[in-house]
């Protein structure tokens, strides 16, 4: 069964309302914190907790996926991340705020359900393509969430970025459900089944080789993303924040570029063009360590940045639901819990880093962070051509194996 373009922006819209449930309250923390008269040393736990939500879902809910129909699971998960942004819209306690992030956290893994749907929908020969356009989605909701939440605030509070965000999850539920083909299951796997299935993904070098790239992919992608203002807002700059939000546009470029990657690996050209990306990603942060003199690099640097990583990430999904058709929301949602914990290390770093060492010290660990990934990369790619040379074929060793994979 093939996807029509529709059912594709669909599916790619609906990541993008998902994700942004969970990167809504960066741009307005200030506004939540005089409304609420929060310190603002306790701000960033309205981050985190969405964040601590987002991760038990990758572990709890997204298997699920393999289990039930998906069209349904989509719409449930919908609607109650729905309910939690509507509870942090009205919320005049600091609990009630904190409890609605973080169920809109744990819901917003409808993400990963909807890629691993879209990429079960698709025929083998346009599976890269859809994923391109479908994680084009996701960067829109991660960056586009930034820009719309702080506009409406401007305008109506930050309450009206939740409440807007609620109406829209509401509506997409019922576009899903009238829109998208049902999604029977004639075999039923145990939840138990599902989770051991998961545990099982990590033995596998695929899956693990992949993770371990993703990780420190989002690594350097979180120390850009969670630092970047700080020597923008610092001299000589001293930048407003609504000018150091027009990087996100950059970022934004570039990643809706990275579009093309799914076409990319239909033809089977992972392999290289992670490398390549990889590389790019690498050499992006020598024109990001330029902050102090030139905002032109800067931008570069960040459209490069994020345009490389999303090619990888594109590329990284592709290998893995090649290798394991069954079962795509049990590996997407393992693969993401990688991206979780290296999204968290880069934003956990890169400000002990700016403190110690300036905005040079950001970059070298942003730069490093990609130098672990090429290692992590080219380690598997190693691996795998020494298990061919050897005779012994790597399915043999640790499971299901793509074409495309190294």
């Amino acid at each position: 069964m093939g996807l029509t373009t529709g059912r594709r922006l669909l599916f790619a819209t609906t990541c993008a309302a998902a994700v942004a449930t969970v990167y809504a309250a960066q741009p307005v923390l200030a506004e939540i914190g005089a409304d609420l008269r929060l310190p603002d040393a306790e701000l960033g736990w309205i981050v985190t907790t969405g964040q601590l939500g987002y991760l038990a879902g990758l572990a709890l809910l997204v298997p699920l996926g393999d289990m039930v129909d998906r069209r349904r699971l989509i719409v449930i998960h919908l609607v109650l991340a729905a309910a939690g942004v509507a509870v942090a819209a009205v919320a005049t306690r600091t609990w009630l705020l904190l409890a609605g992030v973080g169920v809109a956290g744990l819901f917003a893994v409808v993400v990963q359900t909807t890629v691993a749907y879209a990429a079960a929908l698709s025929t083998p020969a346009d599976r890269g393509r859809t994923l391109g356009t479908v994680t084009a989605g996701v960067v829109v909701g991660i960056l586009g969430a930034r820009v719309v939440a702080g506009a409406l605030a401007s305008v109506a509070g930050w309450r009206s970025s939740y409440l807007a965000l609620a109406a829209l999850l509401l509506t997409l539920a019922y576009l899903v459900r009238r829109l998208l083909p049902a999604d029977p299951r004639t075999e039923r796997a145990t939840y138990r089944e599902v989770l051991a299935s998961l545990g099982g993904l990590f033995r596998e070098r695929l899956f693990v080789s992949r993770g371990l790239v993703a990780l420190f992919l989002f690594a350097s992608f979180g120390t850009l993303w969670s630092g970047l203002a700080l020597p923008l807002a610092a001299p000589p700059w001293r930048l407003g924040t609504a000018q150091i939000g027009l990087f996100g546009i950059a970022g934004l470029a570039g990643a809706l570029g990275a579009a093309r990657a799914g076409r990319w690996a239909d033809r089977g050209l992972t392999g290289p063009v992670t490398g390549g990306a990889l590389a790019l990603l690498t050499g992006a942060w020598l024109a990001l360590g330029q902050a102090s003199w030139s905002l032109w690099l800067v931008g570069a640097g960040v459209l490069a940045l994020d345009f490389a990583v999303q090619v990888v990430h594109v590329g990284n999904q592709h290998a893995l639901t090649a290798a394991h058709p069954d079962r795509t929301s049990t590996v997407v949602g393992g693969y993401m819990i990688f991206y979780s914990l290296g999204s968290a290390l880069g934003a956990a770093t890169t400000t002990t880093a700016y403190a110690s060492a300036g905005w040079r010290g950001s970059s070298i660990l942003g730069a490093a962070f990609a130098g672990c990934a090429v290692l992590a990369w080219w380690a598997g790619g190693v691996r795998s051509a020494s298990s061919r040379k050897s005779g012994c074929p790597a399915a043999v060793r640790s499971g299901p194996r793509s074409p495309t994979a190294s």
